[in-house]
């Protein structure tokens, strides 16, 4: 009678034991956990720190392991080095904010050679070192939504410069050509008149800003294109005393240009949920891993984002969002 009890106890035991989450969340006996390598083109910038609480958001729901790793600064030869590190490890799908569209295409494709899934989002790679990319707006809507706020702060007309992250930054040069698209066509009267990188780093964005103001005296606006640009061409503008006569437009956090907003030297802010595009790439990343998603298909399901449009294969976040004096104080990011 004692030794039927202890078999069955030790039935039961071995019984309510399958099935169990391990430590790292994967399943004991079942298939191994997978694992997410995620990529910003710089972990200082707060325009990716923003992104990284959204990618842990999502990859806390879906029960991934997410690997965080990128260069501490505007860095292509890091990134690279990265990837390595991780097709080396063995991943199951790596995402990468693409720093040198070029650069980085040659690794990625050596990572799905080695049957690693990878997907690009914030700036792209070429289109065959990838599998989807998850863009958070056209270039198009980007490129035109600047160009139009631009010429709004500037009445229509007149001289302004653009600050980029890096001439070789491939989302902002996609931007660059649709912003001279709508120049060229709806606004003929306002002149671009230099193109200066900043390294994706606010206090060199504050130097060439000082130097775009002194170098033209009939600088109007400059739009910067990266978000750590914004807040630093817009202090550049006020230290030099011209607020009054030169107005700072870009892409940016509402958090790091309050201030120069309700001071007026920034008179809109342009940007999406950056929070929600870490999400966003982590469910896709994931969903491509799972084999959930496939070439082909034209909507993803997204976690709370619900079901978001794929055109060809770009995974579409939406439109992008103009913050001004009336509403930027509901966001907080």
């Amino acid at each position: 009678m004692t030794k039927l009890l202890v078999s069955l106890l030790s039935l039961t035991l071995l019984l309510t034991g399958c099935g169990q989450k391990t430590a790292d969340g994967g399943n004991e006996g079942g298939g191994k956990q997978i694992t997410v390598a995620l990529m910003p083109k710089s972990k200082g910038n707060a325009y990716f720190i923003a992104c990284r609480k959204g990618a842990e958001e999502a990859a806390k729901e879906l029960n991934v392991k997410l690997l965080w790793e990128g260069p501490t600064e505007s860095d292509p030869a890091k990134q690279n080095e990265i990837v390595e590190t991780w097709i080396t490890r063995g991943v199951d799908v790596i995402a990468v904010a693409v720093e040198n569209r070029e650069g980085i295409s040659s690794a990625l494709r050596k990572a799905r050679a080695k049957g690693i899934k990878v997907v690009t989002w914030d700036s792209d790679a070429a289109t065959d070192a990838r599998d989807l990319f998850v863009n958070q707006a056209t270039p198009e809507g980007i490129g035109t939504a600047l160009m139009e706020e631009a010429a709004k702060a500037m009445g229509g007309q007149g001289e302004y410069a653009i600050i980029t992250a890096s001439l070789t930054a491939a989302n902002m040069n996609e931007w660059q050509k649709h912003i001279k698209i709508a120049n060229d066509t709806r606004f003929p009267d306002a002149k671009q008149v230099a193109l200066r990188p900043c390294d994706d780093m606010k206090d060199k964005a504050f130097s060439e800003a000082t130097a775009l103001v002194n170098a033209h005296p009939n600088l109007k606006l400059i739009l910067a294109i990266c978000s750590p640009a914004v807040p630093g061409a817009a202090e550049a503008v006020k230290q030099a005393g011209k607020q009054n006569s030169v107005k700072v437009v870009g892409l940016g956090l509402p958090n790091e240009n309050k201030r120069y907003v309700k001071e007026g030297i920034t008179p809109s802010v342009i940007l999406w949920n950056t929070m929600d595009l870490g999400y966003l790439a982590v469910q896709t990343a994931t969903a491509l891993a799972r084999g959930e998603v496939k070439a082909g298909d034209t909507k993803i399901q997204a976690g709370r984002l619900g079901e978001m449009e794929i055109q060809g294969d770009n995974v579409l976040l939406g439109k992008p969002f103009v913050f001004t004096a009336d509403n930027i104080d509901q966001f907080d990011f």
